[in-house]
């Protein structure tokens, strides 16, 4: 297959992770909401959570640009059972201790005001970001031997068994043993990213795709391919594995629940959406394994699965390198080298990456 890799690369560096503004723009939208949070808790005299955990592609540091700026932040929020008490002394509801923190949210400001879901409460913000905040309750019990055990429970449709966490510890978990690298986030991350970003590259596709939570399980639990020095080959493979994979089965398992599924049904919709744009981008791709495909066919390609004009504008740029009197060679290493500096001055994430979100 024609080598892409270091296009791939900076493709990821530049237009799929998300810039450190953005990510400082969240983290801000987020804890701003927590502080809301506790304020309007406050006010109306309800009882106080006593923790607040960042959870889905927030905490796996998956998510990916949106030109909208239409992202998801989880920020679970937490309270202990015994101080979800109703008026009479009886256990809140689980649609109860949602409207509770729906009502301390609320500000007079939002163009939408905040909405009680099935598995959170989501805040909206005019910059087109959203905050779900699931609900959760811990729940102390003591087993047979006097010993306390501790559980939590999620504010659903009812209270229902669940580790927020879990997910989380999960994702690192595999991303650590499956990766061949230790830099720029990890290769089994970088790929998430890029096939999330696949997923979401047009307008028209995203009501209709697989969610992120569905693509990151089938990469982390079936379809990633590593390939330690060509991230191109790792995409590619990846993409074939997870389209072949969904030709046999359209159904994703929770991977940390048995017996949740993320799917609905053995013909979800979603899936098969997403199985038809793989085959699709597979075959936009297939150029790239012709005996005679040159670097202006090979960055098309990557140009037209991702609906960008990323990749042939660096072609451009080393050409015009090349009219100055540098060879296309030589300048395509003056552009790695740019790109290296400029990832050595990104922020740096102490457990092994670049820039990340």
């Amino acid at each position: 297959m024609y080598e892409c890799h270091k296009d791939i690369l900076a493709f990821h560096n530049d237009e799929v992770t998300l810039p450190q503004s953005d990510q400082d723009e969240m983290r801000a939208r987020r804890d701003t909401n927590r502080q809301r949070q506790e304020d309007g808790l406050q006010r109306d005299e309800q009882p106080a959570p006593y923790a607040f955990q960042s959870q889905g592609s927030y905490a796996h540091h998956t998510m990916v640009q949106q030109p909208d700026k239409d992202y998801d932040i989880d920020d679970g929020t937490y309270f202990r059972k015994d101080d979800l008490k109703g008026p009479r002394g009886g256990e809140k509801t689980a649609r109860d201790t949602k409207e509770m923190v729906r009502k301390a949210l609320h500000d007079d400001r939002f163009n939408k005001p905040p909405e009680v879901r099935t598995n959170c409460v989501r805040v909206y913000y005019s910059a087109g970001y959203h905050v779900d905040v699931p609900v959760y309750r811990k729940v102390t019990t003591t087993n047979s031997f006097g010993d306390e055990e501790t559980h939590y429970e999620l504010a659903s449709s009812d209270w229902k068994n669940a580790d927020p966490q879990e997910v989380t510890r999960w994702f690192n978990r595999e991303n650590k043993r499956q990766s061949p690298d230790t830099t720029n986030g990890r290769q089994l991350r970088r790929q998430t990213r890029m096939l999330k970003a696949f997923a979401r590259s047009r307008a028209s596709w995203r009501p209709r795709n697989a969610t992120g939570f569905m693509i990151t399980t089938l990469v982390v639990e079936e379809c990633y391919r590593s390939d330690a020095t060509r991230e191109d080959n790792a995409l590619y493979a990846t993409m074939v594995a997870m389209r072949d994979r969904l030709n046999g089965n359209l159904e994703i398992a929770h991977p940390t629940v048995d017996g949740d599924w993320l799917t609905r049904g053995s013909d979800d919709g979603r899936t098969k959406f997403l199985r038809e744009k793989l085959d699709w981008a597979i075959g936009k791709l297939s150029v790239l394994s012709d005996a005679d495909c040159t670097r202006a066919q090979a960055l098309k390609a990557w140009d037209t699965v991702f609906n960008t004009t990323y990749f042939s504008e660096r072609l451009k740029d080393e050409e015009t390198e090349g009219k100055d009197g540098i060879s296309a060679g030589v300048s395509a290493g003056i552009l790695i080298k740019g790109a290296e500096k400029a990832a050595e001055r990104r922020p740096v994430d102490k457990r092994g990456g670049g820039r990340y979100a």
